[in-house]
């Protein structure tokens, strides 16, 4: 019962996503067989990437699979298919490429998180997170001049800061 509401909301959240996008102009979406081939060149990255990430945190969370190894893999395609998604929105490869580095990293960091604690995975998840905000830094420096850095980075880490604290308690929850 729990898998089919885990999937009835991604099916939600996709068609919300795809509704916001249509409203705003982001991009056009018409529902016929002709355009589904636009439908898949602009969102293969979650489906192809994204999906399965999800499956194997899924398999974790849910008790199937309790290896954190399993999270590794998971983290690594779920954050390349958000890097490929926003990168296919709005043609910001160029920008976006260190984030294919900051996807090992989030990968390693919940294999240390939710895995055996080992802190010699925290010295490769240090050095590619900081090779990564290094490229990001350089890419970013030019295309964020009418922005205030500070701001972004403090909402950065608080959504970052969320994110640890609900997979956290989901985890303490399950183990109960």
């Amino acid at each position: 019962m729990r898998r089919n509401n885990i999937v009835i909301g991604v099916i939600f959240i996709i068609l919300g996503a795809l509704f916001l996008f249509n409203n705003t102009g982001f991009i056009k979406i018409e529902f016929g067989l002709s355009d589904l081939g636009f439908l898949i060149s602009r969102f293969w990255p979650a489906m192809f990437l994204m999906l399965p990430g999800f499956a194997f945190h899924s398999i974790y969370f849910s008790g199937k699979n309790a290896d954190a190894g399993i999270l590794v893999p998971g983290g690594i395609l779920f954050f390349t298919g958000v890097t490929c998604q926003i990168s296919v929105l709005f043609n910001v490869w160029s920008i976006m490429w260190p984030g294919f580095i900051l996807a090992v990293a989030i990968g390693l960091f919940e294999l240390y998180l939710f895995g055996t604690r080992n802190k010699g995975l925290l010295i490769p998840v240090g050095i590619l997170t900081l090779l990564s905000v290094i490229f990001f830094d350089l890419r970013l420096f030019g295309w964020l001049k009418g922005f205030n850095i500070r701001d972004i980075a403090i909402g950065a880490v608080l959504v970052i800061l969320g994110l640890s604290i609900i997979m956290k308690n989901g985890r303490k929850k399950d183990e109960f």
